[in-house]
């Protein structure tokens, strides 16, 4: 329960500001629960903590580049939905390794990702089925919203709208689908609710305390390291 707890928070932590913490949470629960159960029941707790991160940061979003991103993320999910069972985890990882490594360096060289339609809807898609079959796009997704130049109260709202809206979206497949939401989960996730919102306050005023650049630099390590995760 400790490990929970401080899984807990970490999600609270990593949807106000602090992402890279996210991808230490999903290894340790799949290594609990199991890879595909573990999606339910992290599912819920990412929900709550999202409206801790919308209702910090609303105000931040860019709604034009979120317009963009849903239509391929909503394919890319109904998608991991029904084949992500059949793909090889091998060829999964090097195609989310792939795309986080060009994205990097269309954003290094300068290319205008901004208004690139093909690669914001690869990206979306790859978002949308990495995010059903694992819970796992924080990486993808970080490095094109840094590519949009946001700042970091604009980089953390949008990014809170779009994982908010896509994990709601998610909900019926877990339950209806896959089976993986059920009562019991839902009050057992409920019990660490205290602990996501202490880690959601801690997340925010962390954030506050971080400037602009030195936290550019910790999302690319937190996106460096996830990256090289995918290979272990």
């Amino acid at each position: 329960m400790i490990i929970m707890g401080l899984c807990a928070m970490g999600i609270g932590m990593a949807k106000t500001g602090l992402g890279g913490l996210g991808m230490v949470v999903v290894p340790v629960m799949a290594n609990i629960f199991g890879a595909k159960s573990s999606t339910g029941i992290l599912l819920l707790l990412l929900i709550m903590a999202d409206f801790f991160g919308v209702r910090y940061y609303h105000m931040h979003a860019d709604i034009r580049q979120l317009v963009k991103l849903i239509p391929s993320t909503i394919i890319g999910i109904l998608t991991g939905v029904f084949i992500g069972d059949i793909l090889s985890d091998e060829y999964f990882r090097l195609l989310l390794a792939t795309v986080i490594v060009a994205g990097a360096g269309m954003m290094i060289i300068k290319i205008n990702i901004k208004e690139n339609k093909i690669f914001s809807t690869i990206v979306g898609f790859l978002g949308g089925f990495i995010t059903m079959i694992g819970n796992a796009a924080g990486p993808i997704m970080s490095i094109y919203f840094l590519s949009m130049g946001f700042d970091k109260n604009k980089f953390i709202g949008t990014a809170a709208w779009f994982f908010l809206f896509v994990n709601l979206f998610k909900v019926p497949l877990h339950v209806f689908i896959w089976g993986t939401i059920d009562l019991d989960i839902f009050l057992f996730d409920l019990t660490l609710f205290p602990l996501i919102l202490l880690g959601a306050l801690a997340g925010v005023w962390i954030v506050k305390k971080i400037p602009e650049r030195p936290y550019k630099i910790f999302v690319i390590i937190s996106v460096i390291l996830s990256t090289f995760n995918l290979f272990i």
